[in-house]
């Protein structure tokens, strides 16, 4: 993240993404398939390390992930066409989807926002603790499926609604998106329109 100022001078907090032009390697039809898809690779990869039956998929090219996304008709593009940055304009507002940031294993406290237990009247160690598990009644005894507990936290995929492109840099490959957007640095993002 970084911060860029506009035409009146005021600052605003934004995210650079940088991007690669997307190359379409399949294009899957109702007829076909059964629904309608456009298959993109996106990065390069060395081929030795990608398995015959990926790079029968990648249509010949060598790339480091693929992605399918599918589409209402039969698109106008077709395998081998480049898409880019031109798709976007400054000023449109999109949602932004990729995996958050795995942080381990963490308490209910953090996890979920529980308060914990009380701090006197001959409480020893139950600060964070989550309280009572199990009980009666329709769970029987039991610790239903579905507990809010503690366990692994992040990793996830997480979209990010009604963010707005601030501007784009053709040169670069790089598209600047106000506010914060899930993942780390070096994460694949999804962009949608």
């Amino acid at each position: 993240m970084t911060q860029t100022f506009d035409d009146k001078g005021f600052v605003h907090p934004v995210t650079v993404v940088k991007t690669s032009p997307m190359t379409v390697t399949a294009i899957k039809t109702l007829a076909t398939d059964g629904y309608n898809a456009v298959q993109f690779g996106f990065g390069s990869k060395s081929g030795k390390n990608i398995t015959k039956a990926v790079k029968g998929q990648m249509n010949g090219g060598s790339f480091a992930g693929l992605k399918e996304v599918r589409v209402e008709t039969t698109p106008e593009i077709k395998v081998g066409d480049n898409v880019g940055l031109e798709t976007f304009v400054a000023g449109d507002v999109v949602s932004v989807s990729s995996i958050s940031k795995g942080k381990g294993f963490q308490g209910g406290v953090k996890r979920h926002g529980f308060h914990g237990g009380p701090r006197t009247h001959g409480q020893k160690h139950s600060e964070r603790e989550p309280g009572s598990l199990g009980g009666g009644g329709r769970d029987g005894g039991r610790v239903a499926k579905g507990k809010r507990m503690a366990g692994r936290m992040g990793g996830e995929k997480i979209t990010t609604k009604n963010l707005k492109v601030f501007s784009i840099n053709a040169d670069t490959g790089e598209i600047f998106i106000q506010g914060a957007i899930p993942g780390r640095r070096g994460t694949v993002v999804e962009i949608n329109g």
